[in-house]
């Protein structure tokens, strides 16, 4: 990509030449220049390559521009970061597919934008948040899948590539930018937000929107504010700035449960077969159906019986549903810390939880009893349609299983690795293995529903 200064009307011409935009192009140029109408003429960062043409990234051009804040409203200074290229620039079926009415989504349907604290002296915007965007729009593209407010980024890297603690992102709507009706679809602007381990933890546990508000309110907030700008430099994660926070957050999660319904995960499953003696003896699925444990991508994934799409196959015999006497499941331990929150904060509210493996086919479905729909019932808690398998928790069983895996919610410094979990009455055994086992660093993409 390449930074480029353009003109009126955009499309990174030399200034003074005016070319006659695509549709969709223009109508995000408008929105932008109604926010910034002192700024007709923004930085860019511009695909050398356009996608359509071959090249690697996807969006065609990030504008950068600069806000000055409001001091009135704690929004400090900073740099606006506006992606083009993961709706329908065109309208000609070049990228996307055209929308059938102007109500339609355009493309997928949203822009991404970010909004980093300006640092003192700064003159002009760093380009990093650019190809930070573009791997999220790379993502998008690969997958099919897309972002919307309340979803979640576990990236496990510096935003910027420095030391810096923010190192995942949590996605709102844009303060500024309202939802464009262009000529070939609609268009809303999905910002991204880095935040802190922590603040991502929480968000998994309770909610993204419920963790937002908290960020936006905490007045010692270095950046941040109700406009959620990014600072690298903060230093103090929403837990040390604002010790009530604990207690609002521990509070939501009794109360409403947690939003998150799956996420992509480093798993495998197989079946425990019950031996004449009584013992179990291990049938390996993982190599029928999940392959090799290794690092995930980000993966979408809405609602439990989504999953259709995404476990198709050209085997009838893989997608047959086959009633199991127990199952033994494999997590690495970004995943497995995750278990604790499947069980307190969506079982026992009577919900669902999928992993899904993004480099298979696999999902593992855990399931509370009132849950409809399911294969699984309280005769057969497990059961598997080809490699995807549902697993039933009995409400009997939540509390007792939670408290035992509670010790997975901690630093994972402290838990002695590879843990086992055994539940002989269920016939039910959980492997948590080092991330290291999988992958050095996996960033994993989380969906609330």
């Amino acid at each position: 990509m390449v930074e480029t200064q353009v003109g009126p009307g955009g499309c990174g011409l030399p200034f003074g030449l005016v070319p006659v935009s695509p549709p969709g192009l223009e109508a995000l140029y408008m929105a932008s220049r109604k926010v910034y109408p002192d700024q007709p003429n923004p930085l860019q960062v511009a695909a050398v390559v356009k996608y359509w043409l071959g090249g690697p990234d996807p969006l065609d051009y990030i504008s950068m521009y600069s806000h000055p804040g409001d001091s009135m409203q704690n929004v400090p200074p900073h740099w606006h970061y506006i992606s083009f290229g993961l709706s329908d620039l065109h309208g000609d079926g070049r990228v996307h597919e055209r929308a059938p009415n102007q109500d339609s989504p355009s493309g997928y349907g949203f822009e991404l934008t970010f909004r980093l604290k300006k640092e003192s002296g700064e003159t002009s915007p760093p380009t990093w948040p650019a190809n930070l965007l573009q791997s999220l729009a790379k993502y998008v593209f690969h997958s099919g899948n897309t972002f919307c407010t309340g979803d979640h980024v576990s990236w496990h890297a510096a935003l910027d590539g420095s030391e810096s603690q923010i190192q995942h992102m949590l996605l709102t709507t844009d303060v500024q930018l309202q939802t464009v009706r262009t000529p070939v679809g609609t268009v809303d602007f999905v910002q991204v937000v880095g935040v802190f381990r922590e603040e991502l933890q929480a968000a998994q546990r309770w909610n993204g929107s419920g963790v937002l508000n908290i960020l936006k309110n905490i007045p010692r907030m270095n950046g941040g504010g109700p406009w959620l700008v990014t600072d690298m430099r903060r230093g103090e994660s929403m837990i040390e700035l604002d010790p009530g926070a604990v207690q609002v957050i521990e509070a939501g999660i009794d109360t409403d449960g947690s939003n998150l319904s799956g996420v992509t995960a480093n798993c495998s499953w197989a079946e425990a077969l019950i031996g004449a003696c009584g013992g179990s003896m291990i049938e390996d699925e993982s190599k029928k159906v999940s392959g090799e444990m290794k690092h995930p991508i980000y993966s979408h994934n809405r609602g439990m019986f989504g999953l259709g799409d995404s476990l198709e196959s050209d085997s009838t015999e893989l997608l047959q549903t086959k009633v199991l006497e127990g199952v033994q499941l494999t997590f690495n331990m970004e995943s497995g810390s995750l278990l604790p929150l499947v069980l307190r904060g969506r079982i026992k509210h009577g919900r669902h939880f999928t992993f899904k493996s993004a480099v298979s086919p696999t999902a593992i479905t855990f399931a509370a009893e009132s849950v409809t729909g399911t294969f699984v019932d309280a005769d057969k808690p497990y059961v598997s349609h080809g490699p995807w398998l549902q697993v039933l928790i009995k409400d009997e069983d939540v509390d007792r299983m939670s408290e035992e895996l509670q010790c997975l919610g901690g630093p994972a410094e402290s838990v002695d690795l590879p843990k086992t979990f055994y539940w002989g009455r269920l016939n039910l055994t959980i492997t948590v293995v080092p991330d290291t086992l999988i992958s050095p660093r996996s960033p994993l993409f989380n969906v609330e529903s």
